[in-house]
């Protein structure tokens, strides 16, 4: 049964903001092109602001897309962000049609009510890099002298009076859009017109750079067979595989239409694989604590360890116990004399695949199925010693 943590967690708000971003977007366009009356708040709403919600619910809309970048990091700057822009969403619809944008008011109200609800789970400062500051600041810097510079000199420009005016001059020139509106008529505003040129178009190449150059790695990143970080980042209520073994291949085929599951995996060509087929899978050393951080085994609902190697099995279940003191581990031992150190690495159920098929064998060939004995043998399992009791010392070679 799905949880209220997986109907109400960290995707569905993503998920939610999203379609309201879209919505808010593609009902200002309509409201742009086809303006109403209205509806039935068309005599309180003066015809001037009605107009001016539609090219600002628009550009909310493409706000909000920007604010779902970063709810997919869980970045706490964006939950802000999201919270601010839904509520002035919900308005801009009921201002600029309340007929056309009662789904969008309803889905903001929605989307408002699962983000606070979901406020922990967007727990990550911004943390930006040198490169993605300098872009800011090359762009913060070229648009105020740009902007600056022209009112100074507006009145060698054709069609600068306000600052605003100066700011519209500087924005078109620096995207190379170039209305011809406003021109220069001076010697002097050419040459300074010249020279804002180039540095608001170099100041936009940087940021286009730094805003390219993540979406490649990402791509590199699927290529070579891993998740990416924002895939890391939403994850939640997910099925934890470390390693890969015999037992691999059919644990994913029951747990893959039921569970979302992760597979950590050192090897690069098995992970490569894997993600052809479907799988989310990250390639990295499946006992290695930054690994399981990294695929939030704290959000994990449970861990499964089936490999082929009783003593990599225990490193990378002390690890999983480590970082989540409560999630349930599976643990499966190549020899059988291994399932009781498993259990005290911290794993929660220890199955030999090896002892089961004896099992199986002697009672088909006494007659019996073996299933009934085999079920209340398990659910009257009890380990010898606390989950979380530390390796015996005088045991510390596997399969000996």
């Amino acid at each position: 049964m799905v949880s209220v943590r997986g109907w109400f967690g960290a995707r569905t708000t993503v998920g939610t903001v999203f379609v309201v971003a879209v919505l808010s977007v593609a009902i200002g366009l309509v409201n742009i092109s086809s303006p109403t009356a209205g509806g039935i708040l068309a005599l309180y709403i003066p015809d001037a602001a009605r107009i001016t919600a539609s090219y600002t619910g628009a550009l909310t809309g493409f706000l909000l897309l920007v604010s779902v970048f970063g709810l997919r990091r869980r970045l706490r700057a964006a939950w802000y962000l999201t919270v601010i822009l839904l509520p002035v969403t919900a308005a801009q619809g009921l201002i600029q049609s309340p007929e056309r944008a009662a789904v969008l008011v309803g889905l903001s109200g929605v989307s408002l009510a699962l983000s606070l609800f979901n406020y922990r789970a967007f727990d990550r400062a911004l943390d930006l890099t040198v490169t993605q500051l300098s872009a800011l600041l090359a762009i913060a810097g070229a648009q105020t002298y740009a902007t600056v510079g022209t009112y100074a000199l507006r009145e060698d420009f054709n069609g600068v009076e306000t600052v605003f005016d100066a700011f519209y001059y500087s924005l078109v020139t620096g995207s190379t859009v170039g209305y011809g509106d406003v021109t220069p008529n001076t010697f002097f505003a050419k040459l300074f017109a010249l020279s804002a040129l180039l540095v608001t178009v170099s100041s936009f190449a940087v940021a286009l750079g730094v805003l390219l150059t993540p979406a490649i790695e990402a791509r590199l990143t699927k290529a070579l067979g891993r998740m990416t970080e924002s895939q890391l980042d939403i994850l939640e209520n997910h099925v934890l595989v470390l390693g890969y073994g015999e037992l691999t291949e059919p644990i994913l085929e029951e747990l893959g239409s039921r569970a979302r599951v992760v597979i950590v995996t050192p090897d690069e060509s098995r992970a490569k694989r894997l993600t052809d087929r479907g799988y989310d899978v990250v390639t990295d050393d499946p006992s290695d604590e930054e690994a399981l951080e990294r695929t939030r085994v704290d959000a994990a609902r449970s861990v499964v360890v089936a490999t082929n190697n009783d003593a990599e099995d225990a490193l990378a279940i002390l690890t999983a116990r480590q970082l989540n003191p409560d999630v349930h581990i599976v643990a499966s031992a190549t020899q059988r004399e291994n399932e009781r150190k498993l259990r005290r690495a911290g794993a929660n159920t220890v199955i030999s695949p090896a002892a089961l098929g004896g099992h199986f064998l002697a009672e088909s060939a006494l007659g019996g199925t073996g299933l009934e004995t085999l079920e209340e043998r398990l659910l009257n399992e009890r380990p010898d010693e606390p989950a979380d009791a530390g390796l015996d010392s005088s045991n510390t070679e596997f399969g000996g």
